[in-house]
Parts: C-alpha cells; structure tokens; sequence
C-alpha cells in the first residue's frame, strides 16, 4: 500500500526556522500587548474603581447575564431555522426539476448577497410598520429572520458543495438499489455531505453567535447591548466591551471544540476499523478429483 504525502515533512532546519519564526512573533504580540497596557495606564483606564464593578453581582444579574440569555436565544433559533432552510433550499439546489433548481438558486444567491445588518433592519421597520407583532417581540424576530436568511442561504451552499464533493460511486450505488434520485439525495448523499461539511458548518455556527451582536443597533437587549448600558451607567464603556468581549471569546471556543468532538464522534462511527484483504484464488495442483 503506498501513501499519498500531500506535503514535505519539515528537515531539522526548517523546525528550527519555524521555532525562531514562532519566538519572535510571541515576543512582538507581547510587546504590542506591554504598550497598550502602558498606555492604558497613563489614561487611566486600569484604575480599580473601573474594574470593580464586574465583580459585584448586580452587574451580572441587572445587565450581563441577561444580555448573554439574550443572546443565546437569538442563536439557538437561528441555528434551527437557518439549518432547515439550508437544508430544504440545498436540496431544492440539487432537484432533478431545472424550475426548483433555478429559483432555490437564486433565492440562495439573493440572501448571501444582502448584508445581515440591512436585512435586519428591514424587517425591524418592516415588522413595526405593518404592526404584526407585539412591539417588544419585533427586535428578536427581526435578528432571528436576518440570521436566518444570510446564514441558511450559506448552509445551502455547503449542502450543495458536500453532495458535489461526494464520489458518483454514491449515487450510482444507491440508485442501484432500488432508489430514486430524491431518496438518494435525502437518505445517502445529504447526511454524508453533512458529515463532511461539519468543519465549516461549526464555523457558521460561530459566525451566527458573534452577529447577534448587530442586534445592538435595533434595539435588541443581547450582550453587547447591555455591556454598552453597564459602560454609559458606570463610566467604564471600555472595560464592560473588553468583558463582553471575553464572555464572546469563551462562547464561541465552547462551541467550536464541542463541534469539533462532535466530528471526531461522527467520524470514528462512520469509518471502519477493519482492514479489507483482496480475495484468493486457490488453485490446487493435482487438478480436480
């Protein structure tokens, strides 16, 4: 069996350039940090009396965790809608009929062409003005249809992509089998694409976490908001950002390495531990009796 190396290994020599590359960029991150630190200070801006605040449990329960509730709704019903609108407009991408393949690809096209920003405040001064909903309903709904749009019409794209990337063998196996091409689609082709496609999908799912906080300019109360009314209130907008920051920061790791385990799950249940041997053919010598 021979193996397919798709780059070099690094000599001695290289290791050793990528160790001093490594150093030096470290100690110009560190110095950069030393500055803005230094700078910081000569403003002020490391006083204690700045920082206090976030260790009093009022500015979690009045303005933190609320805003971090806030938030997670947001993404959690923009997860479930943009995963089954990526899902029914891929699979209208991938349709035997030309009519479901055009217009799926062009409502596809259309949202991951529209800013999120813009299509949230769209439907915010959409909403408000028809009257629809309960006004305090308006900014969470706006958020969620915006993220869902943007983010669904790129989880569409990866769909169509993964069953693209799939070797025909697939198809042509299940067609084999006895099913249609719709069934092939839903029950062989999609889940291995979505299997394949988990990395990037994680990914989008980071993305929708961190674009809840474009919420902030229509109202919506998720973190960001309520980091910028702790700052106003208490006079340290900077460092309520910088927490705010850090909680987006934890957030999104979080749910990066979960992705990335669930993938390692998938992919140890989905792949097989045996190894295959080539079949035989014993001939014996004396012919047959």
């Amino acid at each position: 069996m021979s193996a397919h190396v798709l780059f070099d290994a690094p000599g001695p020599r290289a290791r050793r350039r990528m160790v001093v590359v490594n150093v030096v960029a470290a100690l110009v991150v560190a110095a950069i940090a030393a500055v803005a630190l230094v700078l910081l200070d000569r403003k002020g801006q490391l006083d204690a009396r700045l920082w206090t605040p976030f260790l009093e449990a009022r500015t979690w329960t009045g303005y933190l965790l609320p805003g971090l509730l806030d938030t997670l709704r947001a993404a959690a019903l923009a997860i479930v809608a943009s995963g089954v609108f990526g899902l029914v407009f891929g699979l209208g991408r991938l349709a035997s009929s030309r009519a479901v393949r055009v217009v799926a690809g062009a409502v596809v096209e259309f949202f991951r062409a529209v800013p999120v920003l813009l299509m949230m405040i769209f439907f915010y001064l959409g909403i408000s003005r028809a009257g629809l909903l309960d006004p305090g309903d308006v900014p969470l709904v706006a958020v969620v249809l915006g993220l869902t749009l943007y983010n669904g019409s790129v989880f569409a794209e990866l769909v169509r992509s993964g069953v693209h990337g799939l070797p025909k063998g697939q198809r042509e196996a299940a067609l084999v089998v006895g099913l249609t091409r719709g069934q092939s689609l839903r029950l062989v082709e999609v889940p291995q694409a979505l299997i394949a496609m988990l990395p990037a999908i994680a990914s989008q799912l980071v993305v929708i976490l961190k674009d809840t906080a474009l919420g902030a300019i229509i109202t919506y109360p998720e973190l960001l908001a309520a980091a910028r009314r702790l700052g106003s209130g208490e006079g340290n907008i900077l460092q309520a950002l910088l927490v705010a920051a850090v909680i987006f920061i934890v957030l999104n790791y979080g749910l990066t390495r979960a992705a990335d385990r669930l993938a390692t799950r998938v992919d140890r249940r989905t792949s097989g531990t045996a190894t295959a041997e080539a079949p035989s053919l014993a001939v014996r010598a004396g012919g047959d009796d």
